[in-house]
């Protein structure tokens, strides 16, 4: 079998909560092996969100596969001289902890370089290391609140967030990208990496649409709920049984939609409808059209036909749908991953390799791997924390 992407790399995470774990669990998924520093007798505060997975938590239950868990206390000179000791075999340093909070540590990524070039040190942090909110809390929603995205989420009566901690997981994929940039980097100049990602200019980067619009349009992308506010038709609409999103892209598709699906060549040419910017602009009366076809079919008849017309449409599912969506079964992206609690599910990574499946790691109890960590540098018998 040929080797996993990472493997062989050693990932430090002094982390929590959902940036910092995602970034972490994905180079785990690639083969890295990721040790998790926690705190003695708590952990990492996602282990106590839910008690959902048969008493784990669901969000530590999905960050934190495949990595190890080193229960250490930070505060204490012996726990200092474990993280020390790791760090010196590692080849990256990933933490999203407070400002200050490594310095106070005597763990700042400046001295562990200068010990150690080839480090990998990545910080992840709510608005960056400088600038008037470097020291605010930054939980996912007061970012996506800071970012504009509350602004352009949710119906024209009601901003909302994301159902999914959106900056968090920008955050994430952000540094798990930056890691693996440093160290293709390493390879050629020997060199590490001092890397900051902020949550705030990760998600001001997801806004490129609206912020554009903004600077350059002179006005904000209004809350259109499942519409779009510059596409028409492109939203759900109604079946004989349910709903159906239809997202016309062009005027080809207009045409197909109303020829191929609603069998009413007619609407095809009829001025209001020709263009996108007449659509849009006569969206009332359009959407109204468009219901009042989509109306005769059931919505396994109409996704059928959509589909055989090239017509780009999805179904809104619920959970219960997705976790039984064919896509995911006759693909057996559903695996079995090792726990305290017994074997769980969970889907495959999103990185698909042709000459090998990435690994699905257990999930860690707290302290799990301590003693074996320490015995491997040689500290077994120490104690762990006060």
């Amino acid at each position: 079998m040929n080797p996993l992407p990472l493997e062989g790399i050693t990932v430090v995470a002094l982390e929590q909560a959902v940036a910092g774990p995602l970034a972490t669990r994905h180079l785990a998924d690639l083969g890295a092996r990721v040790i998790k520093i926690e705190k003695p007798g708590e952990g990492d505060f996602a282990r106590h969100y839910d008690e959902a997975v048969r008493g784990l938590a669901t969000h530590f239950v999905w960050l934190n596969r495949g990595k190890e868990s080193l229960e250490v206390d930070l505060k204490t000179d012996e726990g200092r001289e474990v993280v020390t000791a790791l760090l010196a075999r590692a080849d990256v340093f990933l933490h999203n902890t407070a400002p200050g909070a490594l310095a106070r540590l005597g763990l700042e990524p400046a001295t562990l370089r200068a010990a150690d070039p080839r480090l990998v040190t990545l910080a992840i942090s709510g608005y960056g290391t400088s600038g008037p909110r470097r020291d605010r809390k930054a939980y996912d929603m007061l970012v996506q609140a800071e970012a504009g995205m509350v602004a352009v989420t949710g119906t024209p009566d009601t901003p909302t967030k994301t159902g999914v901690p959106n900056a968090d997981i920008a955050a994430g994929c952000y540094a798990a990208m930056s890691v693996l940039s440093a160290l293709f980097r390493r390879e050629r100049t020997g060199e590490g990496a001092e890397i900051d990602v902020s949550m705030f200019d990760a998600a001001v980067e997801w806004m490129g649409h609206p912020l554009l619009m903004q600077l350059y349009g002179g006005r904000q992308v209004p809350r259109m709920g499942l519409s779009h506010a510059a596409i028409a038709p492109y939203d759900a609409y109604p079946t004989r049984d349910g709903q159906v999103l239809v997202g016309v892209q062009n005027d080809r598709g207009w045409r197909a939609l109303v020829t191929e699906v609603f069998g009413a060549p007619e609407h095809a040419d009829d001025p209001r409808f020709a263009t996108n910017v007449a659509r849009v602009e006569h969206r009332a009366a359009l959407d109204a059209l468009v219901a009042c076809h989509t109306r005769r079919f059931t919505t396994a008849e109409l996704d059928a036909r959509l589909a055989a017309a090239g017509i780009p449409a999805a179904q809104v599912n619920g959970t219960a749908d997705v976790l039984e969506h064919p896509q995911l079964v006759e693909r057996g992206r559903w695996r079995p991953v090792a726990s305290e609690v017994g074997e769980l599910r969970g889907t495959l990574p999103p990185m698909v390799f042709d000459d090998v499946e990435l690994p699905m790691g257990a999930i860690p109890a707290l302290g799990e791997h301590t003693a074996a960590i320490l015995a491997e540098l040689g500290l077994a018998g120490r104690p762990r924390h006060e």
